[in-house]
């Protein structure tokens, strides 16, 4: 799935619906750290960047290199040193490695499921959007 048209559907959906920018981003972005969550469990060393203009999507993991032998190696934020040379081959223990996650890594069910809950975030904005200009009218006859 390209994340640069998911963007732009979004986009276009939230501008339908009086959504800022800004705004829109700030869902995108949460709804694809708990994506990120359900499949690594931690999502703090984990960037998201959203381009709005362009449509661009990337997340970037980040992990300091161990020595294979490390007790570390098992924590979610590092990464063995062997591993890390299949990546790039003159990494070294103490390193950090940044390597990109693609859209279609997470798999089908997830990325539909993002979609799902970001559609459901931006109506339930809109419904809060709505309530807040007409709040003011309570108890008048329109």
């Amino acid at each position: 799935m390209d994340s640069g048209n998911l963007i732009e559907s979004f986009a276009e959906f939230a501008m339908n619906k009086n959504i800022d920018r800004p705004t829109m981003i700030r869902i995108l972005e949460d709804v694809f750290k708990t994506m990120i969550r359900r499949k690594y469990e931690h999502d703090d060393n984990f960037d998201v960047i959203i381009n709005a203009d362009k449509g661009d999507l990337e997340i970037w993991r980040f992990r300091e290199i161990v020595d294979d032998n490390s007790e570390d190696i098992w924590d979610h934020d590092k990464i063995s040193l062997t591993e890390a040379r299949k990546i790039e081959a003159d990494f070294e223990i103490g390193e950090e490695v940044a390597e990109e996650i693609k859209l279609i890594d997470f798999g089908r069910r997830a990325v539909m499921t993002a979609r799902q809950t970001l559609i459901q975030r931006v109506k339930d904005l809109y419904k809060y959007i709505i309530f807040d200009n007409y709040k003011y009218l309570l108890c008048e006859i329109i």
